[in-house]
């Protein structure tokens, strides 16, 4: 390999380092990508209004909801949701209070819960690695995945996002205009920055891999 051979390759893959993105870049994508109105697959409106969920599938077998969704068993049978991330367990304002017990009528059900509150200081990464493992494997398994926190705008989105980059490939962008063609998100400013920060984690991880 020839030293000028060396230097471009040293110079592109710096130039590529410095291609870093920012939470604020994230919110801009975010601000200015559009949800079309369309129906919940497999449900008209009025059966929406009728089980009083709000939960979208945004990508292949893989759902973001609220917390009625989670709570109402007979939507999550009619459905077919086999595992259920709870990314606001817990009985604190905002938070759900649902848990392994709580589906122990429903054989099948798969569920992971992580108490968080949605905040801009709260470390949401430390689960971004196991909330893509539970995801991806159940819908590896055939299944059908729910991941919810209150409203399913911020906490359980901001994980879904994590997934995408993770096992899917994704850049932050892409999978941030992947979910909005199917439901409208608002992960806060601090989740943002932290999915900037993986999606800069991952191009240097794939970078030099």
């Amino acid at each position: 390999m020839s030293w000028r051979y060396a230097y471009l390759t040293h110079y592109r893959n710096n130039d590529k380092m410095a291609e870093q993105t920012t939470g604020r870049q994230l919110q801009r994508i975010l601000h200015y990508s559009v949800t079309p109105c369309r129906p919940m697959l497999g449900l008209r409106r009025s059966e929406c209004a009728l089980y009083d969920v709000d939960c979208d599938e945004v990508y292949p077998r893989l759902y973001i909801g609220d917390a009625n969704s989670a709570k109402n068993k007979q939507y999550l049978r009619l459905i077919g949701v086999t595992h259920v991330l709870n990314t606001a367990e817990g009985t604190r304002f905002g938070q759900v209070d649902t848990g392994h017990s709580y589906y122990r009528d429903m054989s099948g059900i798969r569920y992971m819960g992580f108490p968080m509150i949605d905040q801009p200081t709260t470390d949401i990464s430390r689960y971004f690695y196991i909330a893509s493992k539970f995801i991806e494997n159940g819908i590896n398994s055939g299944g059908k995945v729910l991941v919810h926190c209150m409203m399913g705008m911020s906490r359980s989105a901001t994980c879904v996002l994590a997934y995408l980059m993770i096992a899917r490939k994704m850049t932050a962008a892409e999978a941030i205009r992947t979910v909005r063609m199917h439901r409208d998100i608002r992960p806060n400013e601090g989740f943002l920055q932290q999915l900037a920060d993986l999606d800069n984690e991952l191009k240097r991880d794939r970078l030099y891999y």
